[in-house]
């Protein structure tokens, strides 16, 4: 360990790892290094990537300490004879380290390429260590190229970089890349009650493993937000101060939000919000917390139980279990959908609380979408009956979630079970429905109720025809022009002269004219018989002469329209108006 008395040491220097067994959560790539310096097939060039904070600089300098230590045992470096020490506090002349941001131009690369060349001066490899390479120029990459491909035997360069496709191929193809894998959070939980055993400071097991799920797998992260939290100096760290300390939501508060939104008490959920930010609450670590709360929801609701939490501690799965059983897999989606737009909005806008509370307010009138996709299927599916039911359960009341107790509904429903009291509609189309075959005929009506066919208007009983939803089908029946009763139980299809092929083509086959007769069985209620006649020659003649006057009276009205708006936008004036014609040619 770095220490120093006249000066503090930040803990992420201070336990900085010192050896490849030091490295939590990399043991494949300190196995793969320690094995490569054992067996002398040491690369001449490393690429080492990951998320920030989790030992790419710290794996860099420990590969250069074992590279160049003396009393160096089965690659591990002795941490005691001064090489050691003075790569590890970033002084060595051998091993320099270069910060990619600051010294990215090409006349930085310049420089590096004279001095390669220059033999070390105490140490076996001269190291060159570039930290974030991804910033250096496309000019510095290529002017490094070279040296890269065919450096001296004695130099030895590592890459360190959080964005790796940010490099070009030819430096990629020339490296050696380790992967550094994020930290889990309870190696990050581990780590950090080691060192408040060291410390000898008090700190709440709750409290280190909110630290840890805030630090988001960076090690790095959860030891500089825990050395601002051993700054408190009391004697005793719980969590609410490390929730005070980050401007985050208690897990309780988190409960109570998702507990609002599914009951729909909008009011308690707006107060909960609005208190929430009195009490110092950060609105951007509230709304990712509410996303990582559905995300949890998600994750149960998806049965993935080996996935840890992520938004509350793992002794509150049950009750997110609760919670994630009465939002259901397709509701939790669309909220996640809702939050990640607010998300979007709020990191745009200078006053961002409008758009949470507009999400959580969406999210609470989401309604079941099971219960959508049911009632569709029923409305698709042409079923009257059903459908009353459907709607009849609509306004039942969904049950109230408590934080503490298990779910219990606030009406007494004897008559259903829990899940129907959450799911009426479900619980409605259990029993499986038949489709309607299109040819099949209607239950007989009551013989009171029918309605005499000559109370019918011939258009009424061809708009009703229309309103089929089947397309096909309402394109054979765009091809009649009106129709007639001709009789107590008959009717006529009249065409015009021009659909003349539909016409046969409707009454040659059997199954369309069935289906005709069921639908008018529907309508007026009574079987009836059904004829196909064309339009005598001089009616059709009257329609096509009117159909053609529709058509000349629409065109006008576009051009008059269009004209209006060339008058507008142009300020323009009407001198003359003419009529098209075609141009001869």
């Amino acid at each position: 360990m770095e220490t120093s008395n006249s000066t503090y040491t930040v803990l992420a220097r201070r336990y900085r790892p010192q050896r490849f067994e030091d490295l939590i959560g990399q043991q494949h790539i300190a196995r793969a290094l320690k094995n490569a310096i054992a067996a002398g097939r040491v690369a001449h060039a490393y690429l080492f990537t990951g998320a920030r904070g989790v030992g790419k600089t710290s794996a860099a300098r420990i590969l250069a300490k074992a590279l160049n230590c003396l009393n160096c045992v089965d690659g591990e470096p002795c941490n005691q004879c001064e090489l050691c020490h003075s790569i590890s506090a970033g002084k060595d002349v051998d091993v320099l380290e270069i910060d990619g941001a600051s010294n990215r131009g090409i006349d930085d690369i310049r420089s590096l390429r004279a001095n390669v060349t220059v033999k070390s001066m105490r140490t076996r490899f001269k190291m060159y260590i570039i930290d974030e390479v991804h910033m250096l120029t496309k000019e510095a990459f290529n002017a490094l190229l070279k040296t890269l491909e065919e450096p001296p035997p004695n130099v030895k360069f590592i890459f360190c970089t959080t964005e790796p496709h940010k490099l070009p191929d030819t430096i990629l193809s020339r490296c050696q890349r380790f992967d550094f894998a994020a930290m889990a959070n309870q190696q990050i939980i581990d780590r950090l009650t080691s060192i408040t055993a060291q410390e000898g400071i008090e700190v709440d097991p709750d409290a280190i493993e909110l630290v840890a799920r805030r630090a988001g797998g960076s090690m790095r992260d959860s030891q500089s937000l825990f050395d601002q939290l051993l700054a408190f100096g009391q004697d005793r760290i719980t969590s609410d101060d490390v929730n005070q300390l980050l401007g985050t939501a208690p897990d309780q508060r988190l409960i109570d939000f998702s507990t609002y939104m599914s009951t729909g008490q909008r009011d308690q959920l707006l107060g909960a919000l609005d208190s929430a930010l009195v009490d110092g609450v950060q609105i951007g670590n509230l709304a990712d917390q509410i996303i990582y709360l559905f995300r949890d929801l998600m994750i149960i609701a998806s049965g993935a139980t080996m996935v840890p939490l992520l938004s509350v501690s793992e002794g509150r799965r049950d009750i997110m279990s609760q919670h994630a059983s009465i939002w259901k897999l397709p509701r939790i989606v669309a909220a996640l959908q809702v939050l990640a737009e607010a998300k979007a909005k709020m990191s745009r806008a200078s006053q961002s609380r409008p758009y949470l509370e507009l999400a959580l307010i969406r999210i609470s009138l989401l309604e079941d979408l099971q219960n959508i996709a049911a009632l569709a299927k029923v409305l698709a599916e042409g079923k009257i009956e059903p459908l009353k039911m459907l709607l009849n359960h609509v306004n039942s009341q969904t049950p109230a979630l408590t934080s503490q107790t298990p779910v219990v509904s606030q009406k007494k429903t004897p008559e259903l079970a829990p899940d129907a009291a959450i799911n009426p509609i479900k619980q409605t189309i259990s029993a499986p429905l038949t489709p309607t075959s299109p040819a099949s005929s209607s239950p007989a009506p009551n013989a009171a109720s029918v309605r005499p066919l000559d109370t019918f208007s011939a258009d009424e009983i061809l708009a009703q025809l229309m309103k089929t939803p089947d397309e096909k089908w309402r394109s054979h029946l765009k091809s009649i022009h009106r129709c007639a009763i001709s009789g107590p139980n008959h009717i006529d299809f009249l065409f015009s002269r021009r659909y003349n092929f539909s016409k046969e083509y409707l009454e040659s086959k059997p199954e369309l004219v069935n289906r005709l007769k069921s639908s008018l069985r529907e309508i007026t209620g009574q079987s009836l018989s059904t004829g196909f006649l064309l339009i005598d020659a001089q009616e059709d003649e009257a329609i096509q002469q009117s159909q053609k006057q529709q058509a000349d009276l629409k065109n006008k009205d576009v051009i008059d329209s269009f004209a209006s708006q060339i008058v507008e936008i142009f300020g323009a004036r009407v001198t003359n108006k003419e009529a098209l014609t075609p141009r001869k040619s």
